[in-house]
């Protein structure tokens, strides 16, 4: 990852020949501390990729709402590579923006490792999580920046979408509730909202999780797991969630197992009992009484079958009990 960064260089009486002249007319990224942003309160962290049609116009409500809050802040537009013109919009901006910060990637990262990096590089005590493509009520971010500030016992918020307008609706309803519902039996906590886009949390509390943030977009069901498995309070508003503008990025079958993979990896790592002792011990009654048939059917003799279900029991039950031991024993948890 790199980023570009505006350097002044300094006058030399012979100018180097081979040296490649920057134009004057063009805007560079700031990427460096602006004056007197030392006390920024809260950093919003905006993916943009290939929304050079409404990303100024998102600018545009986030600031608005900031400016209109009194809460200092700072808007990081991370580029991912953009192939149209977003870049070079949010330069062309850059100078009607003071708070905003452009970083921009050299090649295509994935929206998580967009959020992890401009997370990491947060100047603001919070950081807020969105989206560039209009479907999020922007306008919001101060309300949910407002509840971290007022209650101490709350680390994050998320804004609980109302309704589902994305892409493959009628596949991605049934889908997104089956993952709901084995994140909540997982983490024993109801979840309106897995995998919303829109988030506030206290940077201080994120940052040991940021390293666990996959590069694709269950990198929000990430923050969630990793937030509810370690009893971080998440408090969920109910939001209006619009049609987004643009083309979708999301693939309904290949990032409908991502975010189930990324459930049970999450859940794995923070409380591997919760994952494999169920099956363990299911297989283990099952066994049992598997063994007690084949008693009483043909007494003295145990199918090989029976004993394969059982002994298979006790390796998971086995693995649970190591996987729980190393995880009690990392100390990050």
């Amino acid at each position: 990852m790199s980023t570009e960064s505006a350097t002044e260089t300094a006058p030399v009486s012979v100018p180097a020949p081979e040296a490649e002249a920057v134009p004057a007319s063009l805007p560079q990224d700031r990427t460096e501390p602006v004056s007197g942003d030392s006390g920024v309160h809260v950093t919003i962290v905006l993916p943009c990729y290939n929304e050079q049609d409404h990303v100024i116009a998102e600018i545009e409500r986030i600031c608005a709402a900031m400016d209109a809050s009194g809460k200092s802040y700072e808007l990081l537009a991370v580029d991912d590579r953009s192939t149209d013109d977003t870049l070079a919009r949010l330069r062309e901006a850059a100078p009607r923006f003071p708070t905003m910060r452009i970083m921009a990637f050299q090649h295509n990262s994935g929206s998580g490792t967009v959020r992890r990096i401009g997370s990491q590089q947060a100047r603001g005590d919070i950081v807020v999580w969105t989206d560039a493509d209009m479907s999020y009520p922007n306008e919001r971010i101060p309300e949910l920046v407002e509840i971290l500030d007022t209650d101490p016992s709350v680390d994050q918020v998320v804004g609980a979408r109302r309704t589902e307008e994305g892409t493959h609706k009628l596949l991605r309803v049934p889908a997104k509730w089956f993952i709901r519902k084995t994140a909540e039996r997982l983490t024993n906590t109801k979840i309106p909202d897995l995998n919303s886009g829109l988030r506030a949390f206290r940077r201080s509390v994120a940052l040991p999780y940021l390293r666990l943030l996959p590069p694709g977009f269950s990198c929000v069901t990430t923050i969630t797991i990793a937030f509810l498995s370690n009893q971080h309070p998440v408090r969920y508003v109910p939001i209006d969630y619009a049609k987004r503008a643009g083309k979708s990025k999301f693939h309904f079958t290949k990032d409908a197992y991502r975010y189930i993979l990324q459930v049970l990896r999450m859940v794995m790592y923070f409380n591997p009992l919760k994952v494999l002792m169920p099956l363990a011990l299911w297989l283990l009654v099952i066994g049992i009484v598997k063994g007690v048939y084949d008693m009483v059917a043909h007494f003295g003799y145990f199918a090989n079958n029976t004993i394969m279900i059982f002994v298979t029991g006790l390796i998971i039950a086995s693995l649970a009990l190591l996987a729980d031991l190393i995880v009690r024993s990392r100390g990050d948890v």
